[in-house]
């Protein structure tokens, strides 16, 4: 396998580098700091698009999905990981919300029925949807522990008000 991964953060990016380096991949794996709608390079035979979906924002649900499809051949596979929200919850009250004001301000969930839809509307065919909120409750859970584990080294790199507020936000999800 020959794999690209894209970020906006250099701090992301300079660790997955040398997490690439250590792995001894560096002829494999190329990490760039880069625009999802700069990437030019393709076709990719595969596109894993885990933990950003959720900062697109629903006017840009399409331009999202027509850049992917665009980097993909014909039978070209997409994973779209996102966390969504539940059918009925309006986005106003999600607006408003702790996890909206306090740790993803510049996030927007989507509700599954609109991303599916906007998927297919590109041409994508939906093959499959699960839903994993059990297992996030389990991740969440275990990431509680790590924090808690080194309280200290966190409010030391994010100071305490932030370490508490994720620490919150961590356990009320799971």
């Amino acid at each position: 396998v020959s794999a690209v991964g894209i970020t906006l953060s250099q701090e992301q990016a300079r660790l997955a580098r040398q997490r690439v380096t250590t792995a001894g991949l560096d002829n494999r794996i190329e990490i760039r700091v880069q625009d999802y709608r700069a990437v030019d390079d393709g076709p990719y035979d595969a596109i894993s698009s885990i933990g950003m979906f959720e900062h697109v924002g629903l006017r840009q649900l399409a331009v999202y999905f027509d850049r992917c499809f665009e980097l993909l051949p014909a039978g070209g596979r997409l994973l779209n990981h996102a966390i969504s929200r539940p059918a009925g919850v309006p986005v106003a009250i999600e607006r408003n919300s702790f996890v909206n004001r306090y740790v993803f301000p510049d996030g927007e969930l989507h509700e599954l029925g609109s991303v599916i839809s906007a998927l297919q509307r590109t041409g994508f065919e939906a093959r499959h949807m699960e839903n994993l909120r059990e297992h996030y409750a389990l991740t969440l859970r275990a990431w509680v522990a790590n924090l808690t584990e080194h309280w200290e080294a966190a409010v030391a790199e994010a100071g305490r008000a932030r370490a508490k507020i994720w620490l919150l936000y961590m356990a009320a999800s799971a």
